[in-house]
């Protein structure tokens, strides 16, 4: 009962730039999940607004993550319209190995700099929690953007982590919108599983 009155408080104070984030947030994530390539333009709008968010919030990692994923939308975009084959739509594929090891070896380092310098030099707060969820985030939203399965695993584990930070923050609305987040993730993982499975039985056919 007390969540939800944290959160219908926070409709309240919330700004329209928020709430603009909010929808098209979970818009994205939607259209992410089934793939449809209209999850970029949607995401554009999102991460945005989150990027004027963050800043009044003093998140300055989370709203350097949001310029990045402006870059990354618009790259994710054009990969998933021409990066196959031929220039042709991308298929969902997997993440290797040796990809997963160098994503994480640059995520635990980009965790301990970027940690220390807000630590130390600016005024944020939660200052190696933020770095590390930026971190991972970097690793996900770069793997949705190649289209790799793996990426909604690395959601779900960040996923968790913001919905205590946000909340925190008492950024109640953004902390439900990554609940929501949450179960996308899941419906997503089965969505793009169930199409290497078609793609595989296509090629054995």
């Amino acid at each position: 009962m007390e969540i939800w009155q944290s959160i219908v408080e926070g409709l309240k104070a919330m700004s329209l730039v928020e709430l603009t984030g909010v929808v098209f947030g979970i818009l994205g994530v939607w259209l992410a999940a089934k793939p449809s390539v209209w999850t970029w333009p949607a995401s554009l709008v999102s991460v945005g607004m989150y990027v004027l968010v963050f800043y009044d919030a003093r998140l300055y990692a989370d709203m350097g993550l949001n310029v990045f994923y402006v870059i990354t939308s618009l790259y994710g975009w054009y990969v998933w319209l021409y990066g196959g084959k031929h220039h042709t739509e991308r298929k969902v594929g997997r993440t290797t190995a040796k990809e997963l090891s160098v994503l994480l070896v640059l995520g635990a380092l980009f965790t301990l700099g970027l940690g220390y310098f807000l630590d130390n030099y600016t005024d944020a707060d939660l200052s190696y929690t933020d770095s590390a969820t930026t971190a991972v985030s970097l690793i996900g939203y770069w793997m949705m953007a190649k289209k790799q399965l793996e990426n909604w695993i690395v959601w779900l584990v960040v996923d968790v982590v913001y919905v205590g930070v946000y909340t925190y923050k008492e950024l109640y609305l953004t902390s439900f919108l990554y609940i929501v987040f949450l179960a996308l993730c899941v419906q997503g993982y089965r969505n793009w599983k169930k199409e290497i499975a078609q793609q595989q039985q296509k090629v054995v056919a």
